[in-house]
């Protein structure tokens, strides 16, 4: 399932090729044929996202809302600008090799793509005639002979430009709002990192943890405590935060809440930036290379069931909670 990081990256791809251009929309499926229709000849003019939703908004405070769910993504075609939070891959942010952090112009070398497709697009400047799928993981295509291409597969809406479309398959809500739906939807979201920069963000956030008595892993993954997290996300914070992840909210601490919004802000900035789920710190160069190219190498527990704890050796457990799988270290996470 995409995480809130992926919804940032799809939004701001709307931001830099559709808003301020007219769009015109369809249903290829037919699914959504009257929504396209009350969109189509509108020109965009907003594109946000808030934790895994996204709001694409038109003349006439018109709203088209996607959650992508487990299977949605969208397909860019045409000659794609690329905005430069999608062309990190290209080297233009490196690897510190002492923070875990990100900063732009810092060792170039250190940067590799990920041969699985999960990196992001390479290059930034002009436009090129190129595919683009967006989803949990992104890959680029130049096979691109036609444009618009012929939709391909099951496309519940299709927005298209003079030289952009975007395909969007497998979603798992799709619908035309107006501004009060919008803001009833929104209000309804935990707070976003990204978008609720300040402390009464995280104010909020501590104060719905700490009162309740749902266990800490499924108050991270509950999008109306906090918006984005998803499976992998919330099993790398709770094991960064050596937090066991069934401990009901209300009896973790207070500090150890506020540590999982501050990290999560972390981490979340870094998914923006790199396009992929980097959740390991302090790595050399050479780790560094190969967390990028791999996932395996990507994350602590993760994915890791059976396998030594990189920290203790004990092996990583998976169980299921809340219907999803849950990743933890029972020795360091105790």
């Amino acid at each position: 399932m995409p995480e809130g990081h992926s919804v940032h990256r799809i939004t701001r791809q709307f931001e830099r090729n559709f808003v301020g251009h007219v769009v015109h929309a369809s249903s290829p499926q037919g699914r959504f044929a009257a929504g396209a229709a009350e969109l189509d000849g509108r020109r965009m003019t907003d594109a946000r996202a808030v934790g895994k939703q996204m709001f694409l908004g038109f003349e006439g405070d018109r709203w088209l809302r996607v959650h992508l769910g487990m299977y949605g993504a969208w397909d860019f075609a045409g000659d794609i600008l690329m905005d430069a939070t999608i062309a990190s891959a290209n080297g233009r942010m490196g690897h510190t090799g002492q923070k875990g952090t990100f900063l732009e112009g810092s060792n170039p070398d250190a940067v590799v793509f990920d041969t699985a497709g999960e990196n992001s697009i390479t290059s930034i400047g002009a436009p090129r005639r190129t595919r683009l799928r967006m989803s949990e993981s992104e890959k680029e295509s130049n096979e691109l002979t036609t444009f618009p291409p012929e939709p391909v597969g099951q496309v519940r809406v299709r927005l298209l430009t003079d030289t952009v479309s975007a395909d969007l398959r497998g979603p798992t809500a799709c619908e035309v709002l107006d501004p009060a739906q919008v803001e009833a939807v929104v209000a309804r979201l935990g707070p976003d990192p990204l978008i609720d920069e300040g402390k009464a963000a995280e104010d909020r956030f501590a104060a719905s943890v700490t009162k309740k008595p749902t266990p800490i892993a499924l108050l991270l993954m509950d999008q109306n405590v906090i918006a984005g997290i998803g499976n992998v996300y919330r099993a790398e914070l709770l094991f960064r935060a050596r937090q066991n992840p069934h401990t009901p909210g209300r009896l973790v601490p207070e500090e150890h809440v506020r540590h999982l919004w501050r990290d999560w802000a972390k981490l979340l900035r870094l998914g923006v930036e790199t396009g992929q789920m980097m959740t390991m710190d302090d790595l050399d160069d050479e780790a560094f290379r190969a967390a990028m190219a791999n996932r395996a190498d990507r994350h602590w527990v993760y994915k890791r069931e059976g396998l030594p704890c990189r920290v203790c050796g004990t092996n990583i457990v998976l169980e299921e909670l809340g219907a999803r799988k849950l990743y933890w270290c029972p020795y360091c996470q105790a």
